[in-house]
């Protein structure tokens, strides 16, 4: 968020702000962070984040069931590549209706504010650049999140069939659940990360343009954007960033996708057994 403390007509920055750290690493980033600012400070800004994951979750979730059955079973579609296009539309979907909500978390984390002072400043932002404004980032975010959903689920479905195959068993436990969902978030976090630069590098921009109060030019395209960073950088430049976002996403996965298999198992079985009792 190094783009909330941009010092205005490139002064230099008041006493209010000073130069964090150097990180050599990840571990070395949670050791000083939790020496310098506590052990509470690495769960910042866990309410506006919750704010979105919650209910992009709800919808991912319910859509990819929901997709998968009616390719299968409404449509007739057959073959390892339903999970893939059931992903990315649910992650579609997700994206769209979620992302006003990130707007709304982005502003919540640049700044301290009141819930009366967010609607205040999102209803301005939409008087003065249209309804649209809420959706702005979309695009980088579904060029990240719609490839990567797809290959998730392609490869979170084929590692659960083999080690269920391995395992002998006819459906998956929680631990097969948990190590399938590490590894497809791990693959799909490694093939998807140019995208998630882009849209790191956009934020960064538009919040430096909203501290400073410059109008916001026009969006540059996210395959410019990756064209600068080659040029800047080199193609390293676009896997920036690898290590924190592998250690970040395929625990997140394997966590998210096991739990999810464990309560749907959990309430299918309650269910059954209540038809058994009322039969």
């Amino acid at each position: 968020m190094d783009h909330i403390y941009v010092c205005q007509n490139n002064t230099s920055c008041t006493s209010w702000y000073k130069t964090p750290t150097h990180f050599s690493g990840t571990l070395d980033a949670f050791v000083k962070i939790s020496r310098h600012e506590g052990l509470r400070s690495l769960w910042s800004g866990l309410p506006p984040t919750l704010v979105m994951a919650v209910p992009a979750t709800v919808i991912y979730f319910t859509c990819y069931d929901q997709l998968q059955d009616f390719l299968r079973y409404g449509l007739g579609f057959q073959g390892s590549h339903i999970p893939l296009v059931a992903g990315g539309l649910a992650r579609l979907g997700a994206v769209t209706v979620i992302s006003p909500l990130e707007l709304v978390r982005t502003k919540m984390q640049s700044r301290r504010l009141s819930y009366r002072e967010l609607a205040v400043c999102i209803r301005s932002s939409v008087a003065q650049d249209g309804l649209l404004s809420l959706w702005r980032g979309w695009g980088p975010t579904v060029l990240r999140d719609v490839p990567f959903s797809a290959l998730y689920w392609f490869n979170y479905e084929l590692v659960k069939a083999q080690l269920c195959e391995q395992a002998r068993m006819p459906q998956a436990n929680f631990s097969i659940s948990f190590t399938a969902g590490g590894i497809s978030g791990a693959i799909a976090a490694i093939l998807t990360l140019p995208f998630d630069v882009v849209k790191t590098r956009r934020q960064i921009q538009l919040g430096e343009m909203d501290t400073l109060g410059e109008p916001l030019k026009r969006t540059t395209s996210t395959w410019h954007i990756m064209k600068e960073i080659r040029t800047e950088v080199g193609y390293r430049g676009l896997f920036a960033g690898f290590m924190p976002r592998v250690i970040k996403v395929a625990p997140a996965c394997a966590v998210m996708i096991s739990t999810y298999e464990f309560g749907k198992a959990f309430f299918q079985k309650m269910n059954l057994d209540r038809e058994r009792l009322t039969s």
